[in-house]
């Protein structure tokens, strides 16, 4: 659709995403000059509707960006009083103490917050600055210039029929020219992916990791809340078929967050990562404490787990690669909303001094020094060794390992590991069916554990039907004819919103693509044993929901 006579719109600065990332960046660019014009595009229908984190934050980045904000009415108000550490088995627990912990691990001065809640109150911040930030607005393309540089992106694409073509109520959205365009989608964006591919970003870098996140808001009994409670666990129920853990936080207002992560490289296509959330919930751990509560929301996301050696350069000519668009999670911690504000401001520093050099459309080197060897290095480089050890050598192995790897760091400042690699993708990790056994799940029972759609309901997510499907295979035979007899087909599995079926037609299996329940957490793109699904923007503002994920 190159002939679309689109209208353009010229500014110093596109931003794709608002994100903590994004939105720090575009602060950041308005501290520095008021006359800059700055816009910032959002896919979810708000500010925050596509935000979804644990979340614990260190409130490092908020303090280097907004030093006052603890009296500027951000929603940042419970601060973590007590932290738990246990290794579940079927129906006990073991408490790990916090005093053989490097002191990293330790969470005294960060806060339990909503994200979603923390990004609707930097936009706030950001458009008092005179930044434009615009809601419902997916960017959908990139625009590259004849040096072969990105100069802008396609936002505001609306009307399209299934097949692509222009429907009767077609807008063909703006071309958004900047003299930079940064971009920060989160884990696994379109953009960023075509963007890593071209320009190869990641050539010399090991493979990315990634896990699938899933969360619930719970009200719970008053007796049983315990305001600024930070429980982490591993273990059971997922033992050695997969590795990752729960994160339950006591939040205002008599709420617990209860969270469950499954590193995505397992091996088994038999897996069920939802199913395992939904089972834990049953532990008495859990369950005591959720026990007369009400669930009130869900979601999940994928999450970036590489580490270190994993991050892709984070720059091409004309912009950069933002917050999770890279991969800065320190997952030892569970927390990468702290790194992904330092890079916004890295990269609006960067692209601020060379638009005062009157510079434009080339590459930031400045913020990719920044990235490897400043501050958000010396957070991620120390424990880049913990998820290639855990998947390696299993979770008691890695704790003992992984633990020693960061206090000889710590004390000495490198590891007698050097650069543990991760090998294997995660969709390449995923093994032959008739290698493995099916896991029966129990039955969710409606009062602790939920079916993917109910649940899905409560993330408040929709989509035009009537438009293209945003999630593209490659080929539409590969499900049926590859997937379904070697894997089992894990698409049915794997997805954390029922997106993917496999139905019986009167021509036998079909796989059908349910786009409606798409939560936007990329893990059919990440985790496709075939690499088959190539997950793309639908209209903007479609999606999820998220009131305070």
């Amino acid at each position: 659709m190159a002939d679309i006579e689109r209208e353009s719109m010229e500014v110093d600065v596109v931003i794709v995403g608002a994100g903590p990332a994004g939105l720090s960046a575009a602060i950041r660019l308005k501290q520095l000059d008021p006359e800059l014009m700055v816009v910032v595009l959002e896919k979810g229908s708000e500010v925050g509707a596509h935000i979804l984190s644990g979340a614990v934050l260190d409130p490092i980045g908020l303090d280097k960006l907004l030093p006052d904000w603890r009296t500027m009415g951000a929603p940042i108000n419970t601060e973590v009083k007590k932290d738990n550490f246990y290794l579940l088995g079927p129906a006990g627990k073991i408490r790990v103490p916090n005093w053989p912990m490097p002191k990293l691990m330790s969470n005294h001065g960060n806060y339990i917050v909503s994200m979603g809640n923390v990004t609707r109150w930097m936009a706030e911040q950001a458009e008092a600055l005179g930044v434009e930030v615009y809601p419902g607005m997916a960017a959908s393309e990139l625009i590259y210039g004849e040096g072969g540089e990105v100069k802008g992106v396609v936002a505001g694409e609306f009307g399209k029929n299934p097949d692509g073509t222009p429907g009767d109520g077609y807008e063909p959205g703006m071309e958004l020219l900047g003299k930079y365009v940064l971009i920060g989608e989160g884990v696994r964006g379109s953009l960023a992916k075509e963007l890593i591919a071209k320009y190869e970003l990641s050539k010399d870098r090991d493979v990315q990791k990634f896990g699938i996140g899933m969360k619930e808001i719970w009200d719970i009994d008053p007796e049983k809340h315990r305001e600024g409670t930070v429980t982490h666990t591993m273990g059971w129920p997922l033992g050695k078929n997969a590795g990752g853990g729960s994160f339950i936080y006591h939040m205002e207002n008599n709420q617990v967050v209860v969270g469950f992560v499954v590193h995505l490289n397992y091996a088994n296509p038999y897996v069920y990562p939802y199913m395992e959330f939904q089972q834990f919930k049953h532990h008495p751990v859990v369950a005591d404490l959720l026990k007369g509560g009400k669930r009130v929301a869900y979601g999940a996301r994928a999450i970036t787990e590489g580490g270190y050696q994993s991050m892709p350069k984070s720059v091409f000519p004309g912009g950069a690669l933002l917050g999770c668009s890279i991969g800065l999670v320190n997952v030892p911690r569970i927390k990468g909303n702290h790194n992904a504000m330092l890079s916004g401001i890295a990269a609006a520093e960067a692209a601020h001094e060379a638009l005062k050099a009157g510079r434009s459309g080339d590459t930031l080197d400045a913020y990719e020094t920044e990235i490897r060897t400043g501050e958000i290095a010396k957070d991620l480089k120390p424990v880049r060794n913990v998820k290639p050890l855990w998947a390696k050598r299993g979770l008691m192995a890695s704790l003992g390992l992984g633990g020693f790897d960061m206090w000889w760091q710590s004390l000495f400042g490198f590891s007698l590991f050097g650069t543990i690699k991760h090998g294997k993708t995660d969709a390449e990790a995923t093994g032959l069916a008739k290698n493995y056994k099916e896991i029966a799940y129990p039955k969710p029972d409606g009062v602790l554990s939920f079916d993917r759609l109910t649940n899905v309901s409560f993330s408040n997510t929709n989509h035009e039907e009537s438009q293209p499907c945003h999630l593209k295979l490659k080929d539409p035979k590969v499900p049926i004819d590859v997937n379904l007899p070697k894997y089992a087909e894990p698409a049915q599995r794997y997805c954390p919103a029922g997106v993917y079926e496999v139905v019986e037609g009167d021509n036998g299996p079909k796989f059908q693509i349910n786009f409606q329940n798409c939560v936007h957490c990329k893990t059919c793109d990440i985790k496709d044993p075939s690499q088959n699904i190539n997950w793309t923007v639908p209209q903007g503002g479609d999606g999820p929901n998220y009131p305070n994920m």
